[in-house]
């Protein structure tokens, strides 16, 4: 394993992380929604991936990143919604057991295909 380059790897998303935080703290929450919404973290992983494993391990990672899409939209919508009714730490475990319950289905519903 080449080190320096799983540490650019760790940089690299490290970095739009802490932009999306500096955006939503100082500029516009809306400005680091768009750039945490933005597909820069997975067009990396789709780089990294076709450079490390080829183009067939790249495509398939694409279209199970579509269909996984969808746990993650239900997720926000359950975070946003859980956040007025309860203290951060119960709306995060709220929504992330939404988000698995709804990975998982869409894992048992890709697997039927």
């Amino acid at each position: 394993m080449d080190y320096l380059y799983t540490f650019l790897k760790f940089i690299i998303g490290g970095s739009i992380i802490v932009g999306v935080t500096v955006l939503a703290e100082h500029i516009d929450p809306r400005y680091g929604g768009i750039l945490a919404a933005a597909p820069m973290i997975t067009t990396l992983a789709f780089l990294f991936t076709w450079s490390e494993a080829g183009q067939q391990t790249a495509q398939h990672l694409v279209i199970s990143t579509f269909w996984f899409v969808i746990p993650t939209m239900v997720f926000l919508l359950a975070f946003y919604f859980l956040m007025s009714r309860f203290s951060l730490l119960m709306t995060l475990g709220g929504a992330y057991g939404i988000w698995i319950g709804a990975t998982l289905v869409t894992n048992h519903l890709l697997t039927r295909m």
